[in-house]
């Protein structure tokens, strides 16, 4: 029995390579479908060897495609029988050149030499991407050359290059609208969820009078999407009998630099709102330039029992206690951007943050909540697989309202910051979370540390973003806790202390 030689052992393991595959999968999926933006290379090719045939071309594990080709109306080969498959087994910086395919034993009994179009030189350079040879730029004449100038094969290494590089950005141009796409969903997702919360969220310009806010505010007045809001439209919408108790805190919260707090109908539908706001923002003389305030549809609390009542109470308090958060961080935003539009935009997903906290909290009557529950809802919209990316050792732990709303915020900007830049933004990473009670001169402390594992290598920012900041003071209103973020190579780290 004949035994291989060593040609035929690098065509083998050219071929059949794991990595090599794996490459050409992830980075050209369409490898079988024609692409006119490698066209001009190939002509490009074909021009500098005066040569009949150019091509671009992909080896799979069984075919050969072709990217691009001129001179030839075929798309596709027998990988095997193929040249370029010699030519990815050579050297990467490497060529192939067969100045006579008929008496070169490699390729004299090849159909294509044979036979029409009875090919016999060839010249070809490897493709690489992340350094994996996954197919070639070669041309092809039907007659011999026994001369060939040195700089032609440097002239192709360089249009190989360029194709190697337009694969790669035609790849990340690919990858980066699947993102796109994705936030896209992310954020409906979110409008959707303060959508079936029920909470209207709006930014007042009082030097304009324009309020932007999100459609739950519109449709809770009553308006059509997509109108221009004025601050008259939504004092008018308000039943005459609230109207003017209703304004009246609203200045002397504006005067005095407190909180506005009331409860209103609707006049169109006779629906009661809850509302919160603060001055965000004042001029050089003091004025007050911009209010931020959110609206809860409290109907039914209103007309409920006496026990809902008193759950209603709680809430209110919890929501004061909230906006205090929200204040700080639509600020912080507010400084980011002037747009109304895109601070709303840049809002939404933390005021959705918060929202799951209270939806948690509410559907538990605003008493205790189990750490596990909280952790799943936070987490689970940023991962692809909750089970394998979400290692979780913890002590079974209860949180309060404030600790709860609190430690929800941090999770979702520590989720947020990992699925776009750390280890939940690549398959292969995860996120292990350790929280023990611990007792500390007679109070439980909740120590909870956030790690991030199999992610890209981490670099400590230049400068504090508003996440980071945002991180460490989530928790200021629950006394005595902290947060402290390290950036170490292997991954970000994250230690909570968190009085129960």
């Amino acid at each position: 029995m004949n035994q291989p030689n060593d040609d035929q052992v690098a065509v083998t393991t050219v071929l059949t390579s794991t990595q090599r595959l794996e490459v050409l999968k992830n980075v050209i999926p369409d490898m079988d479908k024609p692409d006119a933006d490698f066209r001009s290379l190939a002509e490009i090719a074909a021009g500098l060897f005066d040569a009949p045939v150019a091509l671009i071309s992909l080896i799979g594990a069984t075919d050969q495609w072709f990217k691009a080709a001129v001179g030839t109306d075929e798309m596709q080969a027998p990988a095997a029988d193929s040249f370029c498959l010699h030519t990815i087994a050579g050297p990467a910086d490497g060529a192939l050149i067969v100045a006579d395919a008929a008496t070169d034993p490699r390729f004299s009994s090849q159909p294509r030499v044979v036979a029409a179009p009875f090919l016999r030189f060839y010249a070809g350079v490897p493709l690489l991407i992340d350094d994996q040879p996954v197919g070639t730029i070669c041309v092809f004449d039907v007659k011999p050359r026994q001369e060939m100038q040195p700089q032609l094969i440097v002239q192709l290494q360089r249009l190989s290059h360029v194709a190697s590089s337009l694969f790669k950005l035609k790849h990340e141009a690919h990858q980066r609208a699947l993102k796109e796409a994705a936030l896209s969903r992310e954020e409906q997702r979110h409008a959707m969820a303060l959508d079936a919360a029920n909470v209207g969220s709006w930014l007042w310009d009082i030097r304009s009078g324009n309020v932007s806010c999100n459609e739950p505010m519109l449709r809770m007045f009553g308006m059509r999407p997509g109108k221009t809001v004025q601050a008259r439209d939504i004092f008018g919408a308000i039943h005459p009998e609230d109207r003017i108790a209703t304004l009246s805190k609203l200045r002397a919260a504006m005067a005095q630099d407190d909180e506005y707090d009331g409860t209103f109908r609707v006049a169109q539908s006779g629906r009661w709102l809850l509302g919160r706001g603060r001055v965000h923002e004042r001029d050089a003389n003091g004025k007050p330039t911009r209010f931020l305030g959110i609206n809860i549809d409290v109907t039914e609390e209103q007309g409920s029992t006496q026990r809902t009542r008193l759950l209603l109470r709680e809430l209110n308090h919890r929501v004061k206690n909230t906006l205090a958060m929200l204040q700080s961080l639509a600020r912080q935003t507010l400084r980011q951007t002037s747009d109304p539009q895109e601070f709303m935009t840049a809002f939404a997903g933390r005021l959705q943050a918060i929202s799951e906290a209270h939806g948690l909290l509410s559907d538990h009557e605003w008493g205790a909540i189990r750490l596990s529950a909280l952790l799943a809802k936070q987490l689970a919209p940023h991962v692809r697989d909750y089970e394998t990316q979400i290692e979780i050792h913890k002590d079974e732990i209860l949180l309060g309202p404030d600790q709860a709303v609190g430690l929800g915020l941090v999770l979702h900007e520590l989720a947020t910051n990992a699925a776009k830049y750390g280890s939940l933004s690549v398959a292969r990473g995860k996120v292990v979370l350790t929280a023990r009670s611990v007792d500390e001169d007679g109070r439980r402390i909740l120590h909870l540390t956030w790690t991030e594992v199999g992610g890209p290598p981490v670099q400590e920012p230049t400068r504090r973003g508003f996440g980071s900041i945002l991180i460490e003071r989530s928790l200021d209103k629950v006394m005595g806790s902290s947060v402290k973020v390290e950036y170490l190579p292997a991954g970000l780290t994250a230690i909570v202390r968190l009085p129960l």
